[in-house]
């Protein structure tokens, strides 16, 4: 059983459950790397399994899909250690952070890192959302910091809005644009350079990750309205005033300018 002192101070043993995957792996080698005990947790999800792997740990962090979040934490719920720290990394918070604290009524801490399984050393920042206890939120908020990210505080609603707009729309965007285009025979004689380079940059999004984001779109509360607020974007461009368009969107460079001086 975690004991007080360690679940409030330092975390010292790590349970990841979901550790095969690739952000698995990724917090596996980052914690082994940081000199601490690393239990990973697998399916199919034994009892034994699950006694022996989880019974030590200081936190249990969940590095599982959306859709099976919820399937998966009842599946572990009765062998999580009493005031064990409870987080996860999942790309939405709203929903898994909801489970979180109706089914666990010890420490809870919702995180998601800002980054694919390779990250490079400018893109190292993990949301944290706070969920239930202060002194465990500090803990998981040291915990990254060790093992080499840089997390900074948000909340679940703050976060899904936020990804509703640069992750889910960025994906569905990108695939009706594509959609758009398709199933016209003559048009790749008259592809550009910049055409070129932005389906490779949607070439893995669409031919390796679909499910992965179709599923982050489902999932997040906030997508349809993302999606309705760019539509309404798109209706000036179709009146044609494209100028005005263009004018907010000079904000992004502009606002760095200003940043920098």
């Amino acid at each position: 059983m975690c004991s007080e002192a360690k679940t409030m101070t330092s975390i010292e043993t790590v349970a990841i459950v979901g550790a095969r995957g690739q952000m698995g792996q990724l917090f596996v080698s980052r914690c082994q790397e940081a000199g601490q005990s690393v239990a990973q947790i697998n399916r199919p999800f034994t009892d034994q399994d699950l006694e022996q792997g989880l019974k030590d740990a200081d936190m249990i962090y969940m590095s599982v899909p959306a859709s099976a979040f919820t399937q998966v934490l009842e599946r572990i719920l009765p062998f999580i250690p009493e005031d064990c720290i409870l987080s996860d990394n999942v790309s939405v918070k709203v929903s898994p952070l909801t489970s979180m604290l109706q089914l666990y009524n010890g420490p809870v801490v919702a995180t998601h890192p800002l980054f694919g399984p390779e990250p490079t050393p400018e893109d190292l920042r993990v949301a944290v959302a706070p969920g239930r206890d202060d002194q465990a939120l500090a803990a998981v908020i040291h915990w990254l910091e060790r093992i080499g990210f840089e997390p900074f505080l948000t909340t679940a609603e703050e976060h899904d809005r936020a990804m509703a707009q640069i992750q889910a729309l960025n994906f569905t965007t990108t695939v009706a644009y594509l959609a758009a285009l398709s199933r016209q025979d003559n048009i790749r004689q008259f592809l550009t350079p910049s055409f070129r380079r932005r389906l490779k940059a949607a070439e893995k999004m669409l031919r390796e990750d679909a499910e992965l984001f179709s599923t982050l779109f489902e999932a997040n509360p906030f997508s349809q309205e993302a999606v309705r607020r760019f539509r309404n974007y798109l209706q000036v461009a179709a009146g044609g005033d494209v100028d005005i368009l263009v004018e907010r969107g000079r904000w992004w460079w502009e606002s760095q300018d200003q940043d920098s001086k």
